[in-house]
């Protein structure tokens, strides 16, 4: 049968999302522990930033790793994508329950080593999950199954924050100011057990693992890959690792921007809204870039962009007043929303288009936060750049490994690898948030902390520049139009 022809196996598809659900929980779990972490272990808010280090650092050794192996073996191959991914999940199912002595042993490094590895494991998953969804039908939907996934993701996301909030400070009137380090314990072990639960389920689902394929002879005197020969790849490289590092920095230091006195003295049990309106605000902008993935007609496609995004706002609306959390203060965002679906109107299917409106955007929005006065309303333009990241992920990708062949294998590997900037560019705006306790009178006007934002400000510059520059070096190359799906990491 022809490869084109392949109905999508969407039993076993389901089936595999389960995972993506879960990358994106921990991913906003890791917000919480942030605040949670800097209280108890009295931390600056450098050394809190750790947290984002050690998960987003795993990633690059793991991938590293895999990298390596895989120079000598197909480790997909050789074990199965089953097995391989039931490897990963048991790997972060382990992490889970080092939490347990990390709190009975009140020890940050410790908490450290269990989250890397909890990402180590999640750099195996995501090195299989990925392509096994591409391939679970016709490779000419494999984006579309991707996008699909990438929405599940920023569920587990957007709920991520709300759940482990609930377990850690308690809900409405009743929430928990004295924190302790007993309370991570329970909500991990239920974490590891589900990872493991999945694991198994993996092992003995009807998940298929695809056709092994026949490795392609290289003519030796046909000329090495290298990065430096492809412009549109290693500033790509820098694009991923910027635009991770910029999605993650956004929130992982806006809990410590809340608690200044110029931001309202929002203490930790009342951050789990504002993380969960961040990823919330992701997961609008994949789902409404999903919108363009299904062939629909105009008039169906454009009331879907409006539809879509408020099915999205009133599950973040939603979990929220379950959690009994007050989100008056909410209501004004839907004014970001419509701002974020008239850009994606103008950026189209076009990837770099489409990326250089959304970091001119994204830049507008931090800039405006910085300067803006009102600091109630100022705080929404921080939390607005999850919208404008959103669907950078997929547009990024298209642009690096366009025009690349028979290389374009490896030069993902590369742009994997780069999630490290989640790690890395965190720490570098946590150390300018310290300047506040060596120079509590702050830098024009404004604390430290509420300088930090023109990290992620510079960062949305830079993804501004590859969207507009790279389809210039792919002009040059023969390549005229790329199209970006919408998706997720």
């Amino acid at each position: 049968m022809n490869s084109e022809n392949l109905q999508t196996k969407w039993g076993q598809f389901i089936s595999l999302v389960t995972v993506f659900f879960f990358w994106g929980f921990v991913g906003s779990a890791n917000d919480i522990l942030i605040p949670v972490f800097k209280k108890v272990f009295t931390l600056s808010q450098v050394q809190s930033q750790l947290v984002a280090w050690a998960f987003y650092a795993a990633y690059f050794v793991g991938s590293m790793i895999f990298f390596l192996v895989s120079l000598k073996s197909d480790v997909l191959q050789k074990f199965g994508y089953k097995k391989t991914l039931a490897a990963g999940l048991t790997l972060s199912a382990l992490g889970s329950f080092l939490f347990v002595p990390a709190a009975t042993m009140e020890s940050f490094p410790f908490f450290l080593t269990a989250l890397f590895t909890v990402g180590l494991g999640f750099s195996i998953q995501q090195i299989v999950a990925n392509p096994l969804a591409i391939k679970m039908g016709s490779p000419a939907t494999g984006a579309h199954r991707l996008t699909l996934a990438g929405g599940v993701n920023s569920f587990g996301t957007t709920i991520g924050a709300i759940l482990l909030g609930i377990a850690l400070f308690g809900m409405g009137n009743n929430k928990k100011t004295a924190l302790s380090l007993e309370d991570i314990k329970f909500p991990f072990i239920i974490l590891g057990t589900a990872f493991i639960v999945v694991a198994l389920f993996m092992l003995f689902s009807k998940i298929e693992d695809p056709a092994k394929e026949e490795e392609i002879k290289i003519e030796a005197g046909n000329k090495k890959f290298a990065i430096k020969d492809y412009p549109q790849l290693y500033l790509g490289m820098i694009a991923i690792f910027i635009y991770v590092g910029t999605e993650v920095t956004i929130i992982s230091n806006l809990p410590a921007l809340l608690k200044t006195a110029e931001f309202g003295n929002i203490l930790e049990e009342a951050i789990p809204p504002f993380i969960a309106l961040y990823w919330g605000s992701l997961m609008i902008g994949r789902w409404n870039g999903g919108v363009n993935v299904f062939n629909t007609s105009k008039a169906t496609n454009l009331l879907l962009k409006f539809i879509v995004p408020a099915v999205g706002f009133g599950v973040i609306i939603a979990t929220n007043i379950f959690a009994e959390h007050d989100v008056d203060a909410f209501y004004i965002y839907p004014i970001w929303i419509l701002f974020f679906i008239l850009i994606s109107f103008i950026g189209g299917k076009n990837a770099g288009k489409t990326l250089m409106l959304f970091g001119v955007s994204g830049l507008a929005m931090m800039l405006i936060g910085l300067v803006y006065p009102d600091r109630e309303i100022a705080k929404f333009f921080f939390i607005s750049g999850g919208l404008f990241l959103s669907i950078m992920w997929p547009s990024i990708f298209d642009l690096a490994i366009a025009g690349l062949g028979k290389n374009t294998g490896k030069a993902s590997s590369f742009l994997i690898m780069m999630i490290l900037g989640g790690g890395v560019i965190p720490l570098i705006q946590g150390g300018i948030c310290d300047f506040d306790l060596s120079n509590p009178e702050g830098i024009m006007g404004i604390s430290w902390t509420h300088f930090s934002y023109i990290i992620p400000l510079l960062g949305f510059a830079y993804l501004a520049f590859y969207g507009f520059y790279c389809p210039k070096i792919l002009k040059k190359q023969g390549i005229f139009h790329i199209e970006s799906e919408g998706g997720a990491h």
